[in-house]
Parts: C-alpha cells; sequence; structure tokens
C-alpha cells in the first residue's frame, strides 16, 4: 500500500485525488452535518492499494471506485460505525 495524502473533510481535495473519487468524496462530504459546536471536522486519507485510490474518512466511511470507475461510498465494518 502506498501512502497518499490527508485532508480536512469539506475542503478541496488535493490533485493527486482521482476527480472521478472526488465526486464520492463530495457526495459523502455534502451529508455530514455542520457542528455547531466547533468540533474538528474528520480527515480524509488517500491510499493506493494495488494501484486503486481509496478514500478513508476518519470516522471509517470508505470512497472507492467500481470497476466502472464511478465511486462507491461504505462503512468500514470494523470501525464500529452504522
Amino acid at each position: 500500500m502506498q501512502l497518499g495524502t490527508r485532508w480536512t473533510s469539506g475542503d478541496e481535495p488535493p490533485k493527486a485525488v482521482p476527480e472521478a473519487l472526488v465526486r464520492g468524496i463530495r457526495s459523502v462530504d455534502a451529508s455530514i452535518p455542520g457542528d455547531e459546536l466547533g468540533q474538528p471536522r474528520p480527515r480524509w486519507t488517500l491510499t493506493w492499494l494495488e494501484g486503486k485510490p481509496i478514500a478513508e474518512l476518519d470516522t471509517g466511511v470508505i470512497v472507492t471506485l467500481d470497476e466502472n470507475g464511478e465511486p462507491v461510498a461504505q462503512n468500514d465494518p470494523d470501525a464500529g460505525f452504522a
């Protein structure tokens, strides 16, 4: 696995993130409610596994690309989130 980069949810993803993955990330970011208590927003981590990009949010949400190159978001069952 090759480590990519990290950025805060809601910020512009780095240029290293493929555009199709950016669409999925933006969709997830849009679903995160605003925090009125001043808590920090979760952060994304971009990694590459077998040449394929994977974006994982600190909350356990993972965005990958399907066989057609379309973004797919899912929860990591090991992260303890539903």
